[in-house]
């Protein structure tokens, strides 16, 4: 391994709890004379999956029945999509991509311990075959991160606050870096803050209950622009029956997915939505208001105290930076937080590379033998070399 190359153009390949497709970041990252490199990003496209991969990836994600044949068939059916979507992306930009960077498919992810054929443990796991991905392109490959975060008694997740850190802190202003895409995400990084100062945590369900009662309602995979949802009203009592999940009362470090999100809560939450309306936009408006109070609350209770008394910069990124009617319910809710909601594409960064991005600078970390976790943010006991080369 060349542990002192200084510059590298390093491909980071993400899909996320959303299931919707795959971004590819192209990145060149440099040493400095930090513990912290510095990243610039060169290209971003997105692709989305094949009806019949995303169909496949969805009932493997905490599936209470499957086969082994079916999740060897998916890890290895997603590297060839990884492969193909660097490829495809090289075909638009070329590059001499140095180091690939692959998070994978999260199928399942249980941050907390549970007992099972006699032990108690927390797991998670991923797919997307990375010897494939490295074979196919002649490039080496890290992927599985999240485990080496777990063993050191984290909760594998998140792991995107080193490039939040990285990209976003600032000597005066306080920084909110907020993720919604499957799942929503937020690091808080308060002025002049130190690695071990940063917070960052899952709000809750970003994405995940809108587009579930999407495709129940419309068959359709997402609410674009938040249309559906600003032609409903919200059910008040839907909502705040919900927001009595247990999940929203845990203290960070926490993390969430489908486990907690999944189709199970959509299909509860549709019922209850429909005992009081039979209006499909009125479900829609109501998930909506969902994610953006979930995210508010959390930010009020768990980040507001941190940053200090002048406005902080709340940048949105991911699927849910799209959505105006999320946006603007979003941007109500914080205003009087003293937010001042904008995206990621204002600090250009579009709001679906980031989390591309983040598997690219963490791949050149692990790369370099360096630590990619933030235990301030994971809960972890020690920073850890995250992920696994596989060399082409």
């Amino acid at each position: 391994m060349e542990s002192q190359v200084e510059s590298m153009i390093v491909a980071g390949i993400m899909s996320g709890t959303s299931a919707d497709g795959i971004d590819v970041a192209f990145t060149r990252i440099s040493a400095t004379g930090s513990d912290y490199p510095k990243l610039q990003l060169l290209a971003h496209e997105s692709f989305p999956f094949a009806p019949t991969l995303r169909k496949a990836v969805l009932a493997a994600m905490n599936a209470q029945n499957t086969s082994t044949a079916e999740l060897a068939r998916l890890n290895w059916r997603l590297g060839l999509a990884y492969a193909d979507a660097v490829r495809e992306t090289l075909a638009l930009h070329p590059e001499k991509v140095d180091l690939i960077g692959c998070h994978g498919q999260t199928i399942y992810h249980q941050a907390s311990p549970q007992t099972y054929a006699g032990k108690r443990f927390s797991c998670t796991w991923q797919l997307g075959e990375p010897a494939l991905l490295a074979g196919a392109l002649g490039i080496p490959v890290v992927s599985n991160f999240r485990p080496a975060d777990i063993v050191a008694g984290g909760q594998g997740a998140p792991l995107v606050p080193l490039l939040d850190f990285v990209l976003f802190r600032h000597p005066k202003r306080g920084r909110v870096l907020q993720n919604i895409g499957g799942i929503a995400n937020l690091t808080a990084i308060p002025p002049q803050a130190q690695p071990n100062e940063i917070l960052a945590f899952d709000n809750g369900p970003g994405n995940m209950v809108i587009d579930a009662l999407m495709m129940t309602l419309f068959k359709e995979p997402f609410d674009a622009d938040g249309t559906r949802a600003a032609a409903g009203i919200i059910l008040e009592d839907v909502l705040n029956q919900s927001l009595r999940h247990n999940f929203f009362n845990k203290i960070p470090p926490r993390a969430a997915g489908r486990e907690q999100f999944g189709r199970e809560f959509a299909a509860n939450f549709l019922t209850a939505c429909r005992t009081v309306s039979r209006s499909k936009e009125d479900a829609i408006a109501t998930a909506t208001a969902l994610t953006a109070a979930t995210i508010a609350l959390s930010f009020q209770r768990f980040a507001h105290p941190l940053m200090g008394p002048a406005k902080a910069d709340y940048i949105v990124s991911g699927g849910g930076a799209r959505n105006h009617k999320l946006m603007s319910e979003l941007t109500e809710r914080l205003k009087p937080l003293g937010c001042v909601v904008t995206t990621s594409d204002q600090f250009g960064l579009p709001a679906e590379a980031k989390e591309a991005a983040a598997f690219a600078l963490l791949a050149w970390q692990t790369w370099h033998r360096r630590p990619g976790n933030l235990p301030s943010a994971t809960g972890a006991t020690c920073p850890a070399i995250l992920g696994q080369v596989t060399y082409a």
